[in-house]
């Protein structure tokens, strides 16, 4: 695709997006405990820690699903489309 090798690392980061956009908040992140109602409601008594690192983790899985859902369908389809064509 691009330069030899860095076309294997556009294809890398577009699959990993595509894997972190796909996670079932329901499903999947709330059974280990990762689900944002556990991350936004703590316990009584309990503080939210907004700097620990699962905190963090779980706005940014929020925020890539948000923001890269529509780009992903255009980047998909682009490189479906150059597969098939130049595959």
């Amino acid at each position: 695709m691009l330069l030899f090798g860095l076309g294997k690392l556009v294809y890398v980061i577009v699959l990993l997006l595509n894997a972190i956009s796909i996670l079932s908040e329901d499903r999947f992140l709330a059974r280990i405990g990762w689900g944002r109602t556990q991350a936004s409601e703590p316990g009584f008594g309990a503080a939210y820690d907004s700097t620990s690192v699962k905190a963090k983790s779980v706005n940014l899985i929020a925020s890539v699903r948000t923001v890269m859902r529509i780009p992903l369908i255009a980047i998909n389809t682009i490189i479906i489309v150059y597969e098939l064509i130049l595959g």
